[in-house]
């Protein structure tokens, strides 16, 4: 770069710690006024950066050359082992309106380098990018005559630097990449004794017909099942001639022989080699399904079933099974086989596209279907924090949020909410739930206030009935239902009393803090919903981030990860816990110590499966050599893996992996909406109704103001499709603005000014609805760029509208704001919490179709 970047260099990322920080730099070896790209990154969630061409000119051709290069400068004191050093994905955006309506191509490089290093990525090593498009693909082949851009994406859970000059299309066209073949799926799964028909087609830049012939020869080698007595060797060639037309497919079968011997799932690799064309990314893979063995079959005791299969695996597959990758993490989806791995999540934000329900099935199927080439064919635990509806998949159900069903006071409401979340969650194909949180919330400066049902721990245990309308009976027995999930609860134990001032993760004030209560204290307040949860039958418990240190004792902090006393002493032996304990997010590298220490240490505190998410082949190796070294007892391992197994073959996934989509269509039904509506009614609490100014008459004529009155995104709050949420129409849903019209005698008796700019004159009453943006965890800590004041903006709505005539203020927040100072002029305030995406809940109560019958969940301060 001789001047400033050009024109369409942006950063991105999962928040703004997450995206990299950019700078045109001198370089030492160039002439003066030559400069370079410098870049450092340190990415917790994911982050990168785009160069988007620009848009309102044409876009690039780059059918006449090869490839794309660059000089990239590795930070490396010394030159690493190929293939060990941080991996940078490197994708190309291609066709569409412009940079960020394209299709995206990956490949990825590692930086092993030590100074300048010229990259030459040949256009035939881009493949498409299977777990997100921007605009869901267009015809999915690179045609290179429509080139937008590219972007670098940066590795999760690294820092780095790097330097970058020089970014150039160069060679000459190589005819292969306009055309490539591909294959139905990957992994065929087959009965012994069936065949497999695998479906071999070739397509091409522009859909147009072959203009050369293309060849496929194919053979069956290698793989774990014997030719000849389990299959019948294949070998042959499938050609397609020139003026063949793009997505003409042949077809391979490979036969299995049938025998009266059970075993393990067997591989039968179909080796394919193409000419005039570009390979599939992988090769094919046969598997004759396992079975006659005791674990396969339904009709035996669950235990016993978990005893034959924990009796067959190796300690691989056990160290696999207590792993739990972030589905963006893995490597290459043959990982999920390789590693055995035992559960995937979907981090907040973490969705298909498009984030559809019929997406989210199919992606859970496709990582299912993987583990159909393991040796025991054990099936994934797929997880998902889905805390008020299943609020990653856009038109979900979102209900409020805890506080605020909390409020409601209502233990059969909170069983309903969680039964339309559970239908909706297992309908896409996920049967393992992040929810609930049954934390007692004593601090409203906490960012994850709002998680909590109320401050006082019967309350939250009262609305423990979520757990029945998620889970069902508490012997599990209803787990297999394809309207029920696994239900998890978190975060244990008192994560709702840190001490503000006491974390020490990033900028964070109270989050993942110090808990610091006497051993009775935390029996009677932080531990009482446990006790609840476990008689409920839960099936997971999620540990907190905090720490806990006992007044009455000298001990110190001790972080509840690496709490023995309290998981295994506690949770497990005294509370008779039966399910598993899963880690949060990354957790464990916040005990003090090497890695190595953490593994050990959280595993025999009571952990049996790790929420990795990023680096889980350094976990499974970890996990083997500490339990190779008896560091970690092998009970320990085998009474992990049991717990786990115990759940699987509850939710039945071993005899129905796959998702039931017979729910699909009531996800975001009405049915389901008007539970979230009842609920959004009930949490309303009235704290203020001065001269009887509430209910509204739909007759009258209202002037509507503030921030939240017409948006979705804020009323719905954090974990709303995203981890952080967004404001804004960022789901499908109705805001309060328009719950009111609804309601209203009709739409025009109100006027809607966000900032009560608008003329006050003519109107009956005046309605201001203000509060929070949204946040999730540890960013919504005060201090933390957060304060529980109003804007200035909805301060200066309410003073405007309140001083104009009689005036009801209702505040849309995750936890109470300091409005002391304007109480008097306000002639009805309403707390509302986070109500989701029913705004005409809201709307019911404040015009009289409901009573307002909320009361509140936590103490409300003067200042």
């Amino acid at each position: 770069f001789a001047g400033p970047p050009a024109e369409g260099i942006f950063t991105w990322g999962s928040d703004g710690d997450d995206q990299p920080r950019l700078e045109l730099r001198e370089r030492a070896d160039a002439p003066e006024g030559t400069k370079v790209l410098h870049g450092s990154y340190d990415i917790s969630g994911w982050g990168g950066y785009s160069h988007d061409f620009a848009f309102d000119r044409p876009a690039h051709d780059w059918s006449a050359r090869g490839g794309i290069r660059f000089w990239w400068y590795g930070q490396n004191t010394a030159p690493l082992p190929p293939g060990s050093g941080p991996r940078i994905h490197f994708e190309l955006k291609d066709g569409g309106a412009n940079g960020e309506a394209s299709e995206l191509w990956t490949t990825s490089f590692t930086d092993d380098w030590q100074g300048w290093h010229l990259v030459e990525v040949p256009f035939s090593r881009f493949e498409y990018r299977t777990d997100y498009q921007p605009v869901g693909g267009i015809d999915q082949v690179l045609g290179l005559t429509s080139m937008w851009g590219y972007a670098f994406t940066f590795p999760v859970g690294r820092a780095g630097e790097f330097m970058l000059d020089g970014v150039e299309v160069y060679g000459a066209a190589d005819p292969v990449v306009q055309t490539k073949v591909v294959t139905d799926t990957t992994v065929h799964p087959v009965k012994e004794g069936d065949s497999a028909d695998v479906r071999v087609s070739v397509a091409t830049t522009g859909s147009g017909p072959l203009t050369e012939p293309v060849t496929v020869g194919y053979t069956t080698e290698g793989g774990t099942a014997t030719p000849g007595t389990d299959y019948k060797p294949l070998t042959g060639t499938l050609t397609f001639p020139a003026g063949t037309p793009s997505g003409t497919s042949r077809t391979v079968t490979v036969e299995t022989a049938k025998d009266r011997v059970g075993e393990t799932a067997e591989t039968v690799p179909l080796k394919l080699t193409v000419t005039g064309a570009r390979p599939p990314a992988e090769d094919p893979l046969v598997v004759i399904d396992a079975h006659g063995l005791p674990y396969l079959d339904p009709k035996l005791p669950v235990r016993q079933r978990v005893a034959d299969l924990l009796a067959r695996m190796t300690p691989q597959e056990k160290a696999g099974q207590m792993t739990q990758a972030e589905r963006n993490a893995l490597r290459a989806p043959g990982d999920i086989a390789a590693y055995g791995l035992g559960s995937l999540l979907s981090g907040g934000g973490s969705v298909p596209n498009p984030n559809t329900p019929a997406a989210w099935a199919d992606m859970v199927d496709g990582y299912q279907l993987r583990t159909r080439a393991a040796r025991l064919q054990i099936p994934l635990l797929y997880g998902v924090d889905a805390v008020h509806g299943h609020n990653n998949l856009v038109g979900s159900t979102i209900m409020p949020h805890n506080i605020g069903l909390g409020a409601s006071r209502d233990p059969k409401l909170a069983e309903r909410t969680g039964a339309v979340t559970a239908a909706e969650v297992r309908a896409t194909g996920v049967p393992w739930d992040f929810a609930p949180c049954l934390c007692v919330t004593r601090d409203e400066r906490w960012g994850r206030s709002y998680e909590a049902f109320g401050e006082d721990p019967a309350l939250v245990t009262a609305m423990e009935t979520v757990i029945r309308g998620m889970q069902g009976a508490p012997d599990g027995r209803d787990l297999g239902r394809p309207d029920k999930v696994l239900t998890t609860a978190k975060h244990y134990a008192g994560d709702g009393g840190t001490a503000y001032g006491s974390s020490t993760t990033g900028s964070y004030t109270i989050d993942q803090g110090v808990t610091r209560v006497s051993r009775q204290e935390l029996e009677a307040v932080h531990l009482a919903p446990f006790r609840e949860a476990v008689k409920r039958g839960v099936g997971t418990v999620m540990p907190s981030y905090s720490s806990v240190d006992f007044t009455d004792d000298d001990a110190g902090p001790v972080k509840m990860h690496a709490n023995a006393e309290l998981i295994n002493g506690v949770l497990k032996d005294r509370m008779g816990f039966k399910g598993f304990v899963i880690s949060d997010w990354q957790a464990i590298d916040q005990i003090p110590g090497d890695y190595a220490s953490d593994v050990r240490t959280s595993v025999n505190a009571g952990l049996d499966m790790i929420m990795v998410p990023s680096a889980y082949q350094e976990f499974h190796r970890t996990l083997l050599d500490e339990a190779a070294a008896g560091r970690i007892p092998q009970a320990r391992i085998d009474d992990a893996v049991a717990r786990i197994l115990e759940q699987k073959f509850k939710l039945g996934l071993f005899e129905k992996p796959y998702a039931d989509r017979s729910g699909l269509g009531a996800v975001g039904s009405a049915e389901h909406r008007a539970v979230a509506r009842e609920a959004a009614a009930k949490s309303q609490v009235l704290l203020k109704n001065e001269g009887g100014l509430l209910p509204l008459k739909p007759s009258q004529k209202v002037y509507v103001a503030g921030s939240n009155a017409d948006d979705l995104g804020n009323q719905a709050g954090g974990w709303t499709v995203s981890w952080q949420g967004s404001s804004g129409r960022n789901t499908v849903g109705t805001t309060i603005l328009e719950g009111m019209r609804k309601a209203a005698a009709s739409p025009e008796s109100l006027t809607y000014s966000k900032d009560a700019s608008a003329p006050t004159a003519g109107y009956d009453v005046g309605v201001v609805v203000v509060g929070e943006t949204p946040y999730a965890e540890g960013v919504g800590d005060v201090g933390n760029g957060h304060d529980l004041e109003l804007s200035a903006a909805d301060r200066t709505a309410v003073d405007r509208v309140c001083a104009a005539m009689r005036c009801a203020v209702l505040v849309v927040s995750g936890r109470p704001q300091l409005i002391g100072d304007r109480l008097d002029r306000m002639g009805a305030l309403v707390a509302s919490w986070l109500p989701g995406t029913e705004g005409d809940g809201v709307a019911d109560v404040l015009y009289g179709k409901r009573a307002f019958t909320g009361r509140l969940p936590v103490s409300w301060p003067k200042s």
